[in-house]
């Protein structure tokens, strides 16, 4: 399956809450935290980074 992100835009993305590395979900329509576990739509190969205490 192809990487829904480029890899120079997919090694800088943080977690916009706790700044930890993001991975890919299983089918790789999502990003989720390594430590804080939230998770982030990726919508027309673009991450949705927004918190939700916005």
């Amino acid at each position: 399956m192809k990487e829904p992100i480029s890899k120079e835009l997919y090694d800088i993305l943080v977690c916009p809450d706790c700044k930890a590395k993001l991975s890919y979900t299983k089918d790789k329509k999502a990003l989720v935290c390594k430590k804080c576990k939230k998770t982030y739509k990726i919508e027309d190969n673009i991450p949705i980074l927004l918190s939700e205490d916005i």
